[in-house]
C-alpha cells in the first residue's frame, strides 16, 4: 500500500471502499522516520498524557483521601482506590488495543482513541476532583483508567506504525523520558496547587487534552482499507492471552516487567505516606520534598535514558540493559528499608533515575520485537501493557497488607526489602528471552 509522507494515498493505492475486497491486506512497516513536527508532537503528547494520567495517584489522590478520610486512613483507602482502579487497565489495554487496530473510517485507526481517551480522563478527574466519597472516587479512577489507557494502547502503537524498527530504542527512549518529565510537571503542579483540591486534578487532565489532540491533528495515521479477517471466538480469548509456548520470548519479556512494576508501585503508591511516616513531614512539605525527588530521578533519567538508546540502537543489544537497569532498581528499592532521611530519600532517586532511564532506553523496543502478531500491534501491546496495569492493582493491595504485618504502626522496612526482592526476580526473568539480543 502506497503512501505520501503525509499519510495521503500514494500513486497505485487503491482509493474506493474497503466493502468488497477480495484479499485483506495488511499495512506495510515503516521504512523512514516522520516528519520532526510529527516526532515533536509524539513527546509532547506522551509528556502531556502522563501528566494527566500518573499526577494523580503519584500525589493527588494522596492528598485527597488525606482530606476526605484524614491521614490515619489514608493509605489503606489509598490501596483500594489505585487497586480497583489499576484493574480497568487490565481490561482497557487489550480490548481497545484490538478496536483500534481494527478501526476503519477516514480518522484512521488511532486518533478517534487517543482525542476520545483523553477527554474521557479529564472528565473523571473532574469528578474526582469534586467528590467527597471514597466509592465515587473509586468509580471515577476505576472508569478513568479505562479511558487513558484506550488513548494510550493507540498511542503506543504508533511507534510501530510511525518508527522504523532500527530506531525503536531511540524513540521508546524518548518516550520515556517524556513520560518522566510528565509526572515531574504534575508532581510539582500539585505541590504548588496543593490548596486547590480542582486545580490539582483538573490543570493535569487540561494539558492531557491539548497533547492527544496535537499530536492527532499531525499523525499521518493511515486509514485502514478493512478490517482484519475474523478469526471468532480464538480471537476473542486472544485479547486476554498469548500461548508462551509459542511465543515464549514475549512471555519472559512479560514476566520481567510485571514483576519489575510490582517493585516499583510497592515503592511510589505509599512514598507520600512513607515520607509523613518513616521522617515526620506534614503534607505538604511530604509533597514538596517528593517533588524535589521526582525532580532529581527525572533530570538523571533524561541524561541516562537517551544514552542508554542511542547505544542499544548502535550495539543492537537490548537484554544487558534491561538486566543491569532492573538489578540496580532492586538495590534503590532495598535501600529504602533503611532511610530515615530526606538526603537518603534524594540518594535513592538519584539511583533509580539511572536505573530507570537505562530500563526504557532498551525495554519498549525489545517488547515491540517480540509482539506475536505484526497486525495486531495496538492488540498485543495492550496485553503486555497488564504487565504495567497488574501491579497498579496489586502492588497497593499487596503493599497495604505487608505494611500491616507486625505491630508498632506501618512495617516500611518489610515493605521495601519485598519489593527488592521482586524487582531482582524481574531482572533475572529477561535473560531467557532469545530472539532479541
Amino acid at each position: 500500500m502506497a503512501t505520501t509522507a503525509d499519510g495521503t494515498p500514494g500513486e497505485g493505492e487503491n482509493r474506493g471502499p474497503s466493502v468488497g475486497l477480495a484479499e485483506h491486506q495488511p499495512l506495510s512497516p515503516p521504512t523512514e522516520m516522520p516528519k520532526p513536527r510529527v516526532l515533536a508532537a509524539f513527546a509532547f503528547a506522551q509528556f502531556a498524557l502522563f501528566v494527566a494520567l500518573l499526577g494523580p495517584p503519584t500525589v493527588s489522590i494522596a492528598i485527597k483521601l488525606t482530606a476526605v478520610v484524614g491521614s490515619d486512613n489514608a493509605p489503606q483507602a489509598a490501596g483500594l482506590v489505585l487497586g480497583v482502579g489499576a484493574i480497568a487497565a487490565l481490561v482497557a489495554g487489550p480490548i481497545f488495543g484490538y478496536l483500534s487496530d481494527r478501526t476503519t473510517g477516514p480518522w484512521g485507526r488511532r486518533r478517534p482513541w487517543m482525542i476520545g481517551g483523553s477527554i474521557g480522563l479529564a472528565l473523571c478527574l473532574l469528578v474526582m476532583a469534586v467528590s467527597d466519597s471514597v466509592p465515587v472516587l473509586v468509580v471515577s479512577w476505576f472508569v478513568a483508567q479505562l479511558v487513558a489507557n484506550a488513548a494510550l494502547a493507540a498511542y503506543l502503537a504508533t511507534i510501530a506504525d510511525q518508527i522504523p524498527v532500527h530506531r525503536h530504542a531511540s524513540i521508546s527512549a524518548l518516550v520515556n523520558v517524556m513520560q518522566q518529565a510528565g509526572i515531574l510537571v504534575a508532581v510539582y503542579a500539585v505541590s504548588f496547587l496543593s490548596s486547590n483540591i480542582v486545580a490539582i486534578f483538573m490543570v493535569p487532565a487540561a494539558i492531557g487534552v491539548v497533547g492527544m489532540v496535537v499530536y492527532s491533528l499531525v499523525l499521518p495515521d493511515k486509514p485502514l482499507l478493512e478490517r482484519p479477517p475474523s478469526r471468532g471466538a480464538r480471537e476473542w480469548l486472544s485479547l486476554i492471552w498469548v500461548d508462551p509456548r509459542k511465543h515464549p520470548d514475549f512471555a519472559w519479556a512479560f514476566l520481567s516487567r510485571f514483576l519489575f512494576f510490582i517493585g516499583l508501585f510497592l515503592f511510589t503508591s505509599f512514598r507520600l505516606f512513607w515520607m509523613q511516616d518513616r521522617i515526620g513531614l506534614d503534607t505538604d512539605t511530604a509533597a514538596s520534598v517528593v517533588a524535589t525527588g521526582v525532580l532529581i530521578y527525572t533530570v538523571i533519567l533524561m541524561i541516562t535514558g537517551q544514552i542508554a538508546g542511542v547505544v542499544s540502537d548502535r550495539i543492537k543489544r537490548r537484554k544487558p540493559l534491561v538486566f543491569i537497569s532492573v538489578a540496580m532498581s532492586a538495590l534503590g528499592f532495598g535501600m529504602l528499608a533503611g532511610v530515615t532521611t530526606v538526603t537518603g530519600f534524594y540518594v535513592v532517586e538519584a539511583i533509580l533515575g539511572i536505573a530507570y532511564g537505562i530500563y526504557f532506553g532498551a525495554d519498549l523496543a525489545l517488547v515491540i520485537e517480540v509482539l506475536p502478531d505484526p497486525e495486531n500491534i495496538a492488540k498485543d501491546l495492550g496485553i503486555f501493557n497488564i504487565a504495567n496495569a497488574a501491579p497498579q492493582s496489586l502492588a497497593p493491595l499487596f503493599g497495604a497488607g505487608l505494611l500491616a504485618i507486625g505491630s508498632g504502626g506501618q512495617n516500611y522496612t518489610l515493605l521495601y526489602i519485598v519489593s527488592a526482592v521482586v524487582a531482582l526476580l524481574g531482572a533475572v526473568a529477561i535473560l531467557p528471552v532469545k530472539k532479541v539480543r
